[in-house]
This record gives structure tokens, sequence and C-alpha cells, in this order.
């Protein structure tokens, strides 16, 4: 029987040095280990850095995106990213605080969950309650990507016609609308 594989895009980012590594070498052992589990990478975009959020809160952060294919559900498959990050030496004590490793999935497949209703409510937190609050359940697609120059930008690199689940918008189309001060502030590396 054939085993049904749902395409899959992960945030990655780091702004904080893991031992003697820079973040740069995390997020490259990062996606060695989701590689090695059962996780298949489809494409990688480049290394960017971006500045840390809110400004001057802490070191540049390094950001990437890559596209993955997997028959782990979306649940199964936030939990082994979690796990990465653990092993990674991730610390959750502080919402949006500096970190070694962050992965993020951005959606899976053309999944709405836990449905449109709660997705649009995280979508339209205003800032204040986003930096203090987390959902408890997994929100798919990510409810404010498209708001995010350090994820669309590394998305158009792997993925500029990707369509968002909900707006049905391709990520080249989000990525247009920043601003250009949000889009200059995201640099190769």
């Amino acid at each position: 029987m054939h085993e049904i594989r749902t395409t899959a895009w992960i945030a990655l980012g780091g702004n904080l040095p893991r031992g003697a590594e820079k973040p740069e070498r995390t997020l490259s052992e990062a996606i060695e280990m989701i590689a090695s589990r059962d996780i298949q990478i489809c494409s990688i975009s480049k290394f960017y850095r971006t500045p840390c959020f809110p400004k001057g809160g802490g070191p540049d952060y390094v950001n990437a995106a890559m596209s993955v294919k997997t028959t782990l559900s979306a649940g199964a498959l936030l939990t082994e990213l979690h796990h990465v990050e653990t092993h990674f030496s991730r610390v959750r004590e502080e919402r949006w605080g500096g970190r070694t490793l962050d992965l993020d999935l951005l959606s899976f497949g053309n999944a709405i969950l836990p449905n449109l209703d709660k997705y649009a409510k995280w979508r339209d937190l205003d800032l204040q309650t986003q930096i203090k609050s987390a959902p408890d359940e997994l929100i798919l697609p990510h409810p404010r990507l498209q708001d995010r120059s350090f994820v669309l930008i590394p998305l158009c690199d792997i993925g500029a016609d990707w369509s968002h689940p909900v707006s049905g918008e391709t990520a080249l189309n989000l990525r247009d609308r920043l601003s250009s001060e949000d889009i200059s502030s995201v640099e190769a590396l």
C-alpha cells in the first residue's frame, strides 16, 4: 500500500549561539536531523540575516525556509520539530525571546487547523496580545506568516507560487505587499 505524503512548509530561525556554534551552523545541523526522520526534504532556501524583533531586543536572526514531504500528521510533524528544537537547546521561557533554534510549521498541505474561525482569531490578534499569548493547539496555516518578511523572503526562494490555504494568495504576492523597509531588512548571507 502506498502511503500518502503531504507537503509541508517550515520556517527556520535562530539568533543565539549554541556553545561555540553560530546560528547558521545550528540551522544546518537541524536540517540534517530533520532529514534523518520520516521527513523528506524537498527544498531549502538560502540563509538570511534579519533584525531581532522587537528592534534592539537581541542579536540578529538567521532565517531560512524549507519544504518537506511526510507521512506524519501535522501534529506529529510539529512534535518532531519540537524534539529537534529541544536537541539544539531551545528553551521556551519567553515568548519571542532569543533562541538557538526555532522551527515553525507554516502550512501542511491545504489544512486549516483546527478550523477557519480559530485560525482567523489568531491571525487577527493585536500585537500586544500576540506578545503575551500563545495558542494551546496547532493553528495552520501559521496565522502571521503573511506579515513576516523573514518568512516570506526565504519562502519565495523555494516556493514563490505556494498558495496560502485561506487567502489563496501566492507567497510572491504576499511578499510584494510588504513594505520596502521590511523587505530591505532581510539580507542574504
